[in-house]
């Protein structure tokens, strides 16, 4: 007989923390179940690095999921360390469950995730763009890399120095272009891969929403990582979004992967503000009258069309985009007559009035408890 998630969770729930006297499950310590036939896997997450309580606790889950559950499971458990778990902790106990919600990203506004289904569609460079935009009409600006594996947000704005810690433990973010910015890029060596499981990647993405000092915040764009896997559900679960930004090409298979973002941010119900076609053609330089659709014409208007949501515009290939993103000084704030500019620019706009409206309509977002079944 296969064991499902619930008998795993009902069993380690029988296991007290030694010095919170409270169940794993209560403080919430185990994360990214996983069960296949036999197979068992979970993260125990702690807030410090304590070798013998992981040992111990690692014993007592082994013991308590072969007797409650199955005697020939085969357990695999890793540990991880997430900073900011001492405070999830804390928040546990009755009546401070509001307190840690108001405590997460209290300063900010509004919570912008620009998202893609598939990589090399520009995401991060409309993230870029849209942030540099904000923040070049006056607002208080952040952007999040999310990308924990694959971080943009360094070479984009030629920032590869390590930010400064206070004396709080908390990190200061840089900032460019009066905007705040913090990547894993910013902490690891260029050349350094990062080779880590889904739940330290995702505990990583936590930790750059509750222990970056972002202050006071009009919007905080989140350069997410393509698709739609665990950071993306980490975020919603931790952050109520007010909105997403879908970017696309017009090629078939990079809209049949968008069409999956869109449905996963409704699925979650996060409004999706509209989509940005990138790449959408091309126009030579010594003929302005000129367009050739390389990657196919009106893909992303059709998509929208389709899964009922607004497009807020489509960029055109143009050299000095790349450019901005290599030498690290956005376009919208560099070429800001170009055509790729321009269209930035207006992106950033209609997202503002798509916001105005979700704002009106709609009640605030808010987090999402995500159950999953066996």
């Amino acid at each position: 007989m296969s064991i499902n998630k619930e008998q795993v969770k009902s069993a380690l729930s029988q296991i007290l923390h030694p010095s919170e006297q409270r169940d794993l499950i209560s403080l919430d310590l185990v994360q990214d179940v996983i069960v296949q036939d036999k197979y068992v896997s979970f993260t125990l997450e702690f807030p410090e690095k304590d070798e013998a309580l992981e040992d111990q606790l690692r014993e007592k889950c082994e013991e308590a999921i072969q007797k409650f559950v199955d005697k020939e499971a085969i357990v695999d458990i890793q540990m991880a360390v997430n900073l900011s778990k001492k405070k999830e902790m804390e928040s546990t106990k009755p009546g401070q469950q509001q307190a840690q919600q108001q405590e997460i990203l209290p300063g900010v506004k509004n919570i912008i995730a620009v998202a893609s289904g598939k990589g090399g569609v520009g995401k991060s460079t409309v993230a870029v763009n849209i942030a540099a935009a904000l923040a070049k009409k006056g607002h208080k600006v952040g952007l999040m890399d999310t990308d924990i594996y694959g971080p943009s947000i360094p070479t984009m704005f030629n920032i590869h120095d390590r930010p400064n810690i206070t004396t709080q433990k908390k990190l200061v973010p840089h900032e460019k272009y009066g905007i705040k910015l913090v990547s894993m890029g910013f902490l690891v060596d260029v050349d350094q891969a990062m080779v880590w499981r889904g739940p330290m990647a995702t505990s990583a993405v936590k930790q750059f929403m509750t222990d970056v000092e972002w202050g006071e915040l009009d919007y905080l764009i989140m350069d997410l990582p393509p698709g739609t896997g665990d950071i993306q559900l980490t975020i919603v679960q931790t952050v109520p979004l007010t909105g997403a930004v879908i970017v696309s090409t017009p090629q078939t298979v990079a809209l049949d992967d968008a069409r999956k973002g869109v449905a996963m941010f409704k699925k979650v119900n996060v409004p999706v503000l509209g989509v940005v076609e990138n790449m959408a053609y091309f126009t030579p330089p010594d003929m302005p009258d000129k367009k050739y659709y390389i990657f196919g014409e009106g893909g992303a208007t059709l998509l929208a069309q389709e899964m009922n949501v607004p497009v807020l515009g489509e960029v055109p290939l143009q050299q000095t985009l790349r450019e901005g993103g290599d030498s690290g000084k956005p376009i919208v704030l560099e070429d800001t007559e170009s055509p790729a500019a321009t269209a930035l620019m207006e992106v950033t706009g209609n997202m503002q009035q798509q916001l105005a409206v979700r704002l009106k309509e709609q009640s605030a977002t808010k987090k999402v408890d995500i159950k999953f079944r066996p």
